[in-house]
């Protein structure tokens, strides 16, 4: 007579499963087991049930933090995509049924994003399902994004992201120029065109070191045996414009954040600079909830609009 044993573990596979990926993305048997709602012990116990039956080892085992093995990394990818399918199920469900009547979106963003690309796609979006509860997430720089997005913090990314990792999926949606912008009374306003070499002398407003906008103007300074002059350092560009309109310095900046409505001269430096996408940021592997795909179809179908009226 066959054991029972077999039959007991796939029965129990999905919470084994689920188990499993918890202690992969926090890296810790008991962060896992309170996201699971189970004991350290059960939790474990369901991990070793797993190994035992695919005969590997999933995780590297260093006191109280573990780290997947090359097998581990393995079922991962492929155990995530059915966890988060099977948890969002009832969602799902409902979506093919077309009673999208509730639930939650959670999109990352920067503040340019949120203030100059989304907001004709978010009026749209939470007038056609007023009870699909929208959650902005303002981050600063595509590492914030990044970790929200492989947190679960965030369902989506919106914005650039010039390096994209193995993990993550990238989906350019519309291009910007880079845009020097200086005050209405600066000696460049009155210039038809400038170089990096006349724009070097006068400080610079940019954003924190640390953000890829402020290494970029820095390597293509260096390129052209420039140094770049930094007067003051300021997150977000709408206070970076408002900076450069009170004449407090010039700032090289995305055409995103320009609206034609502020006090400023612009000039084009496409010559210098390259150009700069957005668009959809996922982390890969990851399932999709019915509210993200809706929002995503609007908001291509938004961009391909805007790239057609400019044409």
């Amino acid at each position: 007579m066959a054991s029972p044993t077999p039959i007991y573990y796939k029965q129990n596979r999905l919470k084994q499963l689920r188990a499993f990926c918890h202690a992969a993305k926090t890296g810790s048997i008991s962060e896992a087991a309170e996201r699971v709602f189970l004991s350290q012990p059960t939790v474990s116990l369901q991990i070793q049930a797993l190994e035992r039956e695919l005969e590997t080892q999933l995780f590297e085992r260093r006191g109280p933090k573990i780290s997947l093995t090359a097998e581990g990394e393995i079922l991962l990818k492929l155990a995530m995509p059915l966890v988060e399918g099977m948890d969002k199920l009832h969602e799902t469900f409902s979506a093919q049924q077309g009673l999208l009547e509730s639930g939650e979106l959670h999109i990352a963003a920067g503040e340019s994003t949120i203030l100059h690309l989304l907001p004709r796609t978010m009026q749209r979006f939470t007038r056609k399902y007023p009870k699909i509860q929208v959650k902005l997430l303002n981050v600063t720089g595509g590492r914030d994004g990044l970790s929200r997005l492989r947190a679960d913090e965030a369902d989506i990314v919106i914005g650039p992201l010039p390096n994209v990792p193995e993990d993550i999926s990238y989906e350019p949606l519309v291009t910007y120029a880079p845009t020097l912008i200086v005050p209405t009374d600066h000696p460049l306003a009155k210039k038809k065109q400038v170089s990096l070499h006349d724009i070097s002398p006068y400080p610079l407003i940019l954003p924190p070191p640390n953000l890829t906008s402020w290494r970029l103007v820095d390597m293509i300074f260096r390129q052209h045996d420039l140094k770049l002059k930094c007067g003051i350092e300021a997150g977000g560009w709408e206070v970076i414009k408002r900076y450069v309109e009170m004449g407090m310095g010039l700032s090289i900046v995305t055409d995103l954040c320009l609206t034609g409505k502020e006090r400023l001269v612009r000039f084009s430096l496409e010559e210098y600079f390259p150009k700069r996408t957005y668009g959809i940021v996922l982390r890969r592997g990851k399932y999709l909830s019915p509210q993200a795909a809706l929002f995503l179809k609007m908001l291509q179908h938004h961009c391909l609009e805007g790239s057609e009226k400019k044409e």
